[in-house]
């Protein structure tokens, strides 16, 4: 087993199927002109490993090809890649959290032949905003609610490479003092945030904006759901809007590294938070595997 970084490379056939490989994780491997670098042309998805368990991985793999179908990828040998995710996690020194990012690009620039690869490493700590949680903006995303059938070919709801605009309002809300961000669309209604999925607690409702919206189907909120419906809550994918969140019992924002953090803060106003819950949500995230 290695404790650095664990790669495997795919080799994609003319059939679709694929086949994966090891590779050295510290040596160069994507060409410069590769379209997933120079114009973000791909899809990826990040993968939590818990004690050695890939978490949500067949819904990871279920979004991987929504994202491939989107973009118009050929579409993933989803069990090569499944079992790509099972080696490279088990090839890599045990740990509490680990996380495999898979991505497929387009290839080379005039080619035919797609790049791919699973990519292990330890997961970055996230125990402060776990337990201290985290500070929101709201930003406007300048889309309307209604931007996947008015304009599909913006990939709302695909996992591109894409990242530039996310990362900048991380930043943003850095540079304001806060840790991240909650996008709304141009009328109203709550999306995401640049990498993860807004949850909220209405007394006995948790609630999940809809993946109609052009946003990610969030397969961390897939495992807070069957989490809360076990303790008799009601779970709904719905619209809400940020007066729901200003009202809510408890919002969290979710994603597979980071899991469950609760927002403390909405635009510089406290909100409050549920310690107890959150040790009760982070605790079934971390110990029921899937």
């Amino acid at each position: 087993m290695s404790s650095s970084p664990v790669l495997f490379l795919a080799e994609i056939h003319p059939d679709g199927a694929t086949t994966f490989s090891p590779a050295d994780a510290s040596a160069p491997h994507v060409r410069v002109d590769d379209l997933g670098v120079t114009r973000g042309d791909g899809i990826f998805e990040s993968v939590a490993v818990v004690d050695g368990h890939p978490q949500s991985l067949r819904h990871h793999l279920e979004r991987f090809a929504r994202s491939a179908a989107l973009l118009e990828l050929p579409a993933p040998d989803t069990a090569a890649w499944a079992q790509a995710v099972a080696d490279a996690a088990a090839a890599h020194a045990s740990a509490p959290e680990l996380l495999a990012k898979l991505v497929l690009t387009r290839g080379v620039e005039g080619g035919d032949v797609p790049t791919g690869w699973v990519h292990v490493f330890p997961a970055h700590d996230y125990g402060s905003q776990r337990t201290a949680g985290i500070d929101v903006l709201v930003l406007e995303r300048a889309y309307p609610s209604d931007v996947v059938t008015r304009a599909p070919w913006l990939l709302q709801g695909a996992k591109t490479l894409s990242y530039a605009l996310n990362t900048a309002a991380q930043r943003y809300a850095r540079a304001h003092g806060a840790d991240d961000v909650v996008f709304v669309s141009s009328d109203g209604d709550v999306l995401e945030g640049p990498n993860s999925t807004v949850l909220a607690r209405l007394a006995d409702r948790w609630v999940t904006p809809p993946p109609d919206l052009g946003i990610l189907d969030g397969t961390t909120a897939g495992r807070a759901f069957a989490w809360a419906a076990g303790r008799g809550d009601r779970t709904e994918v719905a619209r809400l809007r940020v007066d729901d969140l200003r009202v809510a019992d408890a919002v969290w924002l979710l994603s597979s590294g980071r899991l469950s953090a609760p927002v403390r803060s909405l635009d510089g106003v406290p909100r409050p938070t549920d310690a107890a819950l959150q040790a009760e949500l982070l605790h079934h995230l971390l110990t029921v595997h899937d």
